[in-house]
């Protein structure tokens, strides 16, 4: 792969990052709820589970997908799930009526691990990923077997998306940031959810009218 093809990637797969989503909804919350800690766990967590589906889409995952549709369809079905559940989670947090504070006297109200499950599942439960991918990668896979391209092309799109959600993360937790929303706990939570099970609700819808 030349220079100039891999910053073409490179410039695609950070525009895909920097797409707002519920992705970003479930990051910026877990670095709320749990500090910086929690929302880099988050943010590397996603880009593990972006970096599966890339490794699954060069090996054919893709290409399944699109000729088993009740395999795409349970799959979108689990991730509108999954939106629904984090939506509603944030929905019922107490917010500013506990902890709403990350200090050496207050726990975090959500864990590194918690954090880490909430990433890895918001990107490894949307089979989209897999069809982006799939369009994505047919620009740029050589015409014969390259394990070398291979590599290149899972590991710019898995360490971009991980890296540009840890940047969002380092910006939101500096104190003064995290204070303004830390006070905004419970409307940060109200606002999150919401976004959240709309989008879950929107996929069902169009699974099933």
């Amino acid at each position: 792969m030349t220079l100039s093809a891999w910053l073409s990637l490179l410039g695609v797969c950070l525009l895909g990052a920097m797409a707002p989503g519920p992705s970003l909804a479930v990051v910026l919350r877990s670095a709320l709820a749990g500090g910086r800690a929690s929302g880099l766990a988050a943010a590397l967590a996603h880009g593990l589970a972006v970096g599966c589906y890339a490794l699954f889409t060069v090996g054919g995952l893709s290409l399944l997908i699109t000729r088993s549709p009740r395999i795409f369809f349970l799959l979108q079905l689990a991730g509108a799930g999954w939106l629904i559940y984090l939506g509603v989670s944030a929905l019922l947090a107490r917010g500013a009526n506990a902890a709403t504070t990350t200090t050496a006297h207050s726990a975090p109200r959500t864990s590194p691990g918690r954090g880490a499950l909430n990433g890895f599942f918001i990107a490894f439960l949307n089979p989209k990923l897999a069809l982006f991918m799939l369009a994505l990668f047919s620009q740029f896979l050589p015409e014969e077997p390259n394990w070398l391209v291979y590599t290149l092309l899972v590991t710019t799109i898995s360490v971009t998306d991980a890296l540009w959600y840890c940047l969002v993360v380092i910006l939101v937790s500096k104190p003064a940031w995290m204070a303004l929303l830390q006070r905004q706990a419970r409307r940060v939570d109200l606002l999150l959810g919401t976004v959240l099970v709309t989008l879950g609700a929107v996929v069902i819808l169009r699974l099933f009218w």
